[in-house]
């Protein structure tokens, strides 16, 4: 199938601001922009034929409009449209397994800085075997380098040193190559329960082992150094808890991408617990990498 870059759309503020980040990104990628929604289907019985015919009909309006908007905001650009019947979470997944990039809206908590996630993007989120970001409606004129949430501008990408990661590193290099953007690289790490106070009492071992934390981020990151000469790169270190270091660090961003391990779970789409605070309370947009 051709490359292409999906968002999925709805009538909320936080869908064109999908729309519009996706746009940037499928212009970024040189690719298609595909929008799609999705009408849960089959309709029940207490929804008159009529007002589901009307429903399609409202919803195409909304797709040919928000079409218009990207190719007069971006001319050139190929946009296409679909509608979907089915279960919205199993379409917009399999949907989101064929693009190289899908976009979802997700809904800010009034003035508080947090996302109130939807079950179904929560879903995607979960299943996708492909990157999909998460905007939020104070991103409607944004990409990475611009958003209006929080201003920030640069990406921050979260890694363990513990564990492969190069998918998720592929990925935010790849962001901040296309926009020239500056990468933040934050791993975050604590001293093993297994020091107990001696850590306290002794400023020596923890020093230490912040070392080893640096150089084992330092020798992770360079290949990728190699591989994107031109990508202005920064490593941090921190101690405590990695999702507040990433939630903190994405105030001044204007994308934050975190990975979740790809793994099958009897109760559901799984998210681990940095992603999980990464999604709801990031201020900047988020995205969401699978890797084994």
């Amino acid at each position: 199938m051709t490359p292409h870059v999906t968002v999925g759309m709805d009538e909320s503020p936080e869908s064109l601001a999908a729309a519009l980040w996706a746009a940037e990104e499928a212009s970024l990628l040189d690719v298609p922009l595909h929008l799609i929604h999705v009408e849960e289907w089959p309709v029940t019985a207490e929804v008159p034929v009529l007002s589901a015919e009307s429903l399609v009909e409202r919803y195409e309006t909304l797709l040919r409009a928000t079409a218009d908007r990207v190719r007069d905001d971006r001319p050139g650009l190929d946009v296409t449209t679909e509608m979907a019947r089915g279960r919205a979470p199993a379409e917009l997944t399999a949907a989101a397994n064929e693009a190289e990039v899908t976009v979802l809206g997700s809904r800010g908590l009034g003035g508080v800085v947090g996302f109130l996630i939807g079950s179904v993007s929560l879903a995607v989120v979960g299943r996708a075997r492909r990157p999909v970001v998460l905007v939020r409606s104070g991103s409607a004129s944004s990409g990475a380098g611009s958003g209006d949430a929080g201003s920030g501008s640069g990406i921050v990408l979260g890694v363990d040193i513990e564990q492969p990661c190069d998918p998720l590193l592929a990925f935010a290099f790849g962001e901040a190559a296309r926009r020239d953007e500056e990468l933040r690289i934050v791993h975050s790490w604590s001293p093993s329960p297994a020091y107990g106070y001696t850590a306290i009492l002794d400023p020596g071992v923890g020093s230490g082992l912040g070392r080893k934390a640096t150089e084992g981020l330092a020798e992770m990151v360079r290949p990728w150094r190699s591989k994107f000469p031109a990508v202005r790169v920064t490593e941090q270190a921190v101690v405590g808890p990695a999702a507040a270091a990433l939630v903190d660090a994405s105030r001044s961003a204007g994308l934050l991408v975190v990975g979740r391990r790809s793994r099958r779970s009897p109760v559901g789409p799984h998210l681990g617990h940095v992603a999980h605070a990464a999604i709801h309370h990031s201020p900047a947009p988020v995205a969401v990498v699978p890797f084994e």
